[in-house]
């Protein structure tokens, strides 16, 4: 049996391209060695899956910052205020990524938003009405040929045409239907241009086919594929899907002529019925997804070889593959050298799952394998029992109760008492938590972990640091103030750390967007809190001021999301023990005079089924009533803040209200404040701060954008319900640009305080 894998990380073993890439942003390499780097990092890559023994190996699932941003490239959708900079190929590229400001103009960066239901981001592609799409690069057929000349044969990926006309923002009058016609002619250029190259096989990924689909996207789908089909001849064409199952158009997709289907069977959770029902023609290959491409954990060989047997007793021809691109996990185990082998025999990375895609194909073609010695290893640690469950835990939360999901008096009430006692002026100033970290920070961090310096050297440190942020944010001029989360490496993992149920790695990095990557814990068993984990320092912040100091927290459903999460137990039980250990440390805050708590929940819509049919029953009903846990047993006069980030959170404002914050935050600015309709239609009645302007951008909002921007909110928010803030954390920006843009977002307070007064 053939493998294949979907895609591949490609930030590097040790995150090469982050730090590449960060160089060439400060001006200490020039564009040919970085893409240099980069070629060298794809070498690697393709070298590594040859030795494991894949055979459908893909090529143009690196990138820069964002594949969704290089189809867009790639197509021509580059909107005219980033020509007009009149930069080099590559800088315009990351001014689309990044923003820009400097002296060929000053532009945002385009909108950015969570990939589905994972954590990785990609860039919005925008549409304008003038926009002409054609083929406009190089890219696709360039890797390949660089995979080739290493002498390795690709399958070429590219984001499909469906996914890519649903992903895009259209910015004009015009829509989705003006631009079908364009999209089917670049993609036939596209395909005639991989048969001049002589590329077998051309990978389309379509994972916009795993969500709801109506009558009308079935026959934009066919208008789209019917046209392409007719015009392939030697190149064949794979149709990728992932995350989930493509129950409504999977009858129809079997019966176009593509050469193979790549079908999701561990997040599909109709698939494998799909097949069984409708069958899956002889003349096609199915790709199937067995090897979990989002979570880390080793895979149960017995299970797969019996869906790979039922699929074989159908005749069917079959690929292993992974059930997404490896992207969303960790590069390789060969780094973790801290971690017991009694930890790691359980997990595989993307490496690793190289290795057991290998495994299970030999197997798969063993009439015997069941007395294999692969098979037999893989059996005997599944049935091994491990050490992950604790039973004051699992009593605790059997005790939960109705009651326990309330928080009294309602809000409205609640919010006239806050506004008495907190004493804050109108359109009141804060930011969402984290402040700058600095290299003294990092390097205090590090030298503390590796035993360079003592317990008490690492608090008095970050004690000093907190002092100065706490002057920084009162000279500034900001009305609440937060402690700059000096302590903190990753807003999961800090959290994780202080919790019992959590083992970390040293180098598990991923990719969360561009340059920014993240080490996920990996929740091992039942969790609970083993010991206060932010009291000391927010109560020493609000020692040092008369201002309001919040505390800040990560809620339940972000810690789950960005860890990677047991598979033993379900999702709600999981949350469920997470947010107890959080209710504890908000109850601790307030006891310790902390009168403003946040918790934060920026990921709560990384889980949400893509179905909207099963939303509530396999999510939302128990991910809202999670939240409402950690903060119910607080006083009345005690506001608790969350945040939201980077995801399309306009279809789910109601259970959002439902969570019973006072005050939310969410990130706005990068997409044009569209959220804020949503709110006003829906009677939002928590207090909000949209983001004002963009933290993942290094260029600076001047005054009179952000007067600007507040002024739109003010035509959809009540002014007495209406927060001042940025849109996310601080921690990823310098120092000068921090200071610039809240000193020009306090300014802009003022002025609309005078405007509106």
């Amino acid at each position: 049996m053939k493998t294949a894998v979907i895609g591949f990380p490609r930030i590097g073993t040790l995150r090469e391209l982050k730090f590449a890439s960060e160089k060439y942003f400060r001006g200490e390499i020039d564009v040919a060695e970085l893409k240099h780097i980069a070629k060298n990092l794809r070498k690697i890559h393709w070298k590594l899956q040859k030795d494991t023994g894949i055979d459908y190996i893909t090529s143009n699932d690196f990138s820069h910052y964002d594949i969704v941003l290089d189809t867009a490239v790639l197509l021509g959708i580059v909107p005219a205020r980033y020509k007009e900079l009149n930069l080099s190929e590559t800088d315009t590229y990351f001014a689309m990524a990044r923003g820009y400001q400097g002296t060929s103009g000053d532009v945002k960066a385009l909108a950015m938003k969570k990939w589905f239901n994972t954590n990785y981001h990609y860039i919005v592609p925008e549409v304008e009405d003038d926009t002409v799409i054609r083929i406009s690069g190089d890219k696709l057929w360039d890797e390949y040929n660089e995979a080739k000349e290493c002498g390795i044969e690709t399958k070429s990926v590219v984001t499909g045409p469906y996914t890519m006309l649903k992903l895009c923002r259209y910015t004009g009058s015009k829509g989705i239907s003006d631009f079908v016609d364009d999209i089917v002619n670049a993609y036939k250029e596209l395909i005639r241009k991989c048969e001049q190259q002589k590329i077998e096989w051309l990978q389309f990924d379509e994972p916009a086919l795993v969500m709801d689909l109506d009558s009308k996207d079935i026959n934009l789908f066919h208008k789209i594929y019917d046209e392409l089909l007719e015009c392939k001849n030697d190149s064949k064409i794979l149709l990728q899907t992932y995350f989930g199952d493509v129950r409504d158009i999977y009858s129809d997709l079997i019966n176009m002529s593509f050469d193979g289907i790549g079908l999701d069977f561990v997040e599909g959770k109709e698939t494998l019925k799909l097949v069984e029902k409708y069958g899956f023609p002889q003349e096609k290959i199915l790709f199937a997804g067995l090897v979990n491409g989002k979570n880390i954990w080793r895979n149960d060989y017995g299970k797969t070889l019996k869906v790979l047997d039922l699929l074989k007793s159908k005749n069917v021809n079959v690929v292993l593959s992974t059930s997404c691109s490896l992207l969303h996990v960790p590069y390789t185990l060969e780094h973790e050298k801290k971690l017991s082998k009694e930890y790691l025999k359980y997990f595989a990375f993307a490496g690793e799952k190289l290795t057991e895609l290998h495994e299970i194909s030999e197997l798969a073609d063993n009439d015997n394998y069941e007395k294999a010695v692969a098979f037999i290893a893989n059996r005997e640690l599944f049935e091994e029992k491990r050490d992950c469950e604790n039973s004051d835990v699992k009593l605790r939360v059997k005790a939960i109760s109705e009651s326990d999901y309330t928080r009294l008096p309602k809000r409205s009430e609640r919010q006239k008492l806050q506004k008495e006692v907190l004493n804050l002026p109108e359109f009141p100033t804060t930011t969402i938590g984290s402040f700058p970290q600095t290299k003294d920070v990092k390097a205090n961090r590090s030298a503390y972990r590796k035993g360079e310096i003592t317990k008490e050297q690492y608090i008095e440190f970050n004690k000093k640091k907190i002092a100065e942020c706490v002057a920084w944010q009162e000279e500034i001029g900001l009305d609440v103030l937060v402690h700059g989360e000096y302590e903190r490496n990753d807003m999961v993992e800090y959290f994780g750390e202080s919790l019992g149920g959590f083992v970390f790695t040293e180098k598990a990095w991923v990719q969360s967007y561009g340059t920014r990557c993240v080490k996920p814990p990996i929740i091992w068993g039942d969790v609970y809190r083993k010991n206060p984990i932010t009291v000391d320092w927010s109560v020493y912040a609000q020692s040092l001021t008369d201002k309001i100091m919040k505390g800040m927290l990560t809620g339940p459903v972000t810690i789950l999301n960005w860890s990677f999460p047991r598979e033993d137990i379900t999702i709600k039980e999981s949350i469920s023990q997470i947010a107890l250990a959080i209710r504890d440390e908000v109850l601790d805050l307030e006891a310790n005079g902390i009168r403003m708590i946040q918790i934060d929940e920026a990921a709560l819509r990384e889980k949400l089924p893509l179905r909207k049919s099963d939303w509530y029953t396999q999510y939302l009903d128990f991910a809202i009533p999670a939240f409402r846990l950690t903060h119910s047993g607080v006083k009345p006069e005690t506001q608790i803040h969350t945040h939201m980030c980077y995801s399309e959170f306009t279809d789910i404002i109601s259970a959002i209200d439902d969570m019973d914050a006072d005050v939310i935050t969410f990130e706005a600015s990068r997409s044009d404040l569209q959220i804020l309709d949503s709110l006003r239609e829906n009677h939002f009645e928590t207090e909000v701060g949209p983001g004002v302007y963009d933290i993942h951008s290094p260029r600076v909002p001047s005054v009179k954008e952000i007067v600007n921007a507040l002024n739109i909110m003010l035509t959809k928010i009540e002014k007495e319900k209406l927060w001042v803030n940025p849109d996310c954390g601080l921690k990823t920006r310098g120092v000068p640009e921090t200071e610039a843009s809240l000193r020009n977002m306090v300014e802009a307070a003022r002025e609309i305080r005078k405007s509106e007064g």
